[in-house]
């Protein structure tokens, strides 16, 4: 028998919607059937009497217990998966980053994939070279056997984090003889830390300055320095985070000239500006890159509801208001980073439907548009097997919510395992209602059902296998955890 049905549905896919019962057994679709036919018999059958049911969340850029310098995130796999369930997200996808010099890229994916042991949804890494050195090639191959095929490096954080060009540049080449993909963090460096200098000498460091230290000049020359790379070497490359206008439109530029590249933004970059940092509490929104004028917001805002952004990601970081408030005097002695793996669906649709002007009655047209960059971008762009869409074999990984509702965000009252939200007293739009992962509900009226530590490590396919669309599932499209 049928394991699970969600029937009465207005099933969203990022290609079209249709009216239908969704069967589930086994961890993944079973069959659709049409909303005309009768409803078979099934161990548990959920109503959804008409509501929006889309592909789960995959959110593509979280950082789970990561430690940057003497700061650790207060959060472990189970904290941060459960939240992402609370809040849609089927899939994380983290980066094994490494700590420390002692610590190599591929010690510190397989470090990630320890820790992710304790996760409640499936789990997807990101690689992460800071230097280069002779045993990188060997170390990418290792990655990519276990199915890590994308690799971050950072433009900025000199003496820390940052990757020099000779290194991003022949990451990129091997990420190009791996048919993998390349992730960038793009501010530039020489441009900050001037500014930061600057900043500092007369006085002016603290967290209330945090948006004039990083100009929007800096993200964007850093983006077509590194397209020109991507270009030259002829890879693919992905943009985390992009908070203005005119980096997205370089990314489009250049896919105009066949490069294949990405943009990809933030809920928070949507709906907050640069008058945070004059708020009560700045320290809240302490993030690189900073939020930016309410005018570059708008026009953002623009580019995401016209598809030119292909992702919307949290870069969910949890620190706390203790952590935050330690040196709010100097903005480089701070950790940044926000909470937003939980509020990600709802802040991204608020967005998109207070952009596109809807009222209460959603179009399919922006439903779909929703989906792709909610999970069926993430999902083709990061070819990972079976998941960004409601499909006959499929991970049964969905989400049934109502456009129409709207909750106001208590951030004391979230589960990301931190004390404060960006978005706390705001209304959003888009709550889910019934969280399905991997065949089991986890939330739903009675609220949320510790699935316990049942998620799993996605092995990644290469990239040209998600050229054509999504990554159809394998026999065994990730190994147990």
């Amino acid at each position: 028998m049928t394991e699970l049905i969600i029937a009465n549905a207005r099933i969203v896919n990022a290609d079209g919607t249709e009216t239908g019962h969704i069967l589930i057994s086994g961890g993944r679709v079973e069959a659709i059937m049409d909303a005309t036919e009768a409803v078979p018999a099934a161990d548990r059958v959920i109503d959804a009497q008409g509501r929006a049911v889309i592909p789960g969340g995959i959110d593509g850029h979280c950082h789970v217990a990561q430690i940057t310098g003497r700061f650790r995130t207060l959060d472990d796999y189970a904290v941060t998966s459960s939240a992402a369930l609370w809040g849609g997200t089927t899939t994380i996808m983290d980066f094994g980053i490494p700590r420390d010099a002692s610590e190599t890229p591929l010690e510190a994916a397989r470090n990630k994939s320890e820790l992710a042991r304790e996760a409640r949804c499936d789990v997807a890494l990101h690689g992460s070279v800071i230097s280069w050195d002779e045993t990188v090639p060997a170390q990418l191959d290792a990655l990519a056997e276990m199915g890590v095929r994308s690799v971050k490096m950072y433009m900025t954080n000199r003496g820390g984090t940052m990757s020099d060009n000779d290194t991003v540049l022949k990451v990129m080449k091997e990420m190009k003889r791996l048919d993998g993909l390349t992730y960038i963090h793009a501010e530039h460096d020489a441009m900050i830390v001037d500014c930061t200098e600057e900043h500092a000498a007369t006085g002016e460091i603290g967290i209330e300055h945090l948006h004039e230290t990083r100009p929007e000049l800096a993200e964007e020359a850093s983006v077509r320095e590194v397209l020109a790379m991507a270009e030259y070497v002829g890879t693919p490359v992905y943009f985390v985070h992009q908070s203005t206008p005119g980096a997205v439109d370089l990314v489009a530029d250049a896919r105009g000239r066949g490069v294949e590249a990405y943009s990809e933004t933030c809920p928070h970059y949507l709906l907050l500006d640069d008058g945070v940092y004059a708020s009560r509490f700045p320290e809240w929104f302490a993030c690189c890159p900073p939020m930016r004028s309410a005018e570059t917001v708008a026009a953002l805002r623009e580019r995401f509801a016209s598809g030119a952004v292909h992702t919307a990601s949290s870069d969910h970081s949890c620190y706390d208001l203790t952590q935050k408030r330690e040196r709010t005097d100097d903005i480089r002695q701070m950790p940044h980073g926000l909470p937003g793996v939980e509020t990600r669906m709802p802040a991204a649709f608020t967005a998109l439907v207070e952009t596109v002007g809807e009222g209460l009655a959603v179009s399919d047209e922006l439903l779909q548009r929703f989906v792709d960059v909610f999970s069926a971008g993430p999902a083709r762009i990061n070819a990972l097997p079976g998941k960004g869409a409601i499909r006959a074999g499929f991970d049964a990984d969905l989400v049934m919510f109502d456009p129409a509702e709207s909750r106001l965000v208590d951030g004391a009252a979230l589960h990301m395992g931190t004390d404060f939200s960006p978005f706390d007293g705001k209304q959003l739009r888009g709550w889910p209602e019934v969280v399905v992962s991997g065949g089991r509900v986890v939330l739903d009226a009675d609220g949320f059902h510790d699935p316990g530590a049942v998620g799993r490590l996605v092995a990644r396919a290469a990239q040209e296998e998600a050229r054509g669309g999504l990554v159809a599932p394998a026999s065994l499209a990730g190994k147990a955890v």
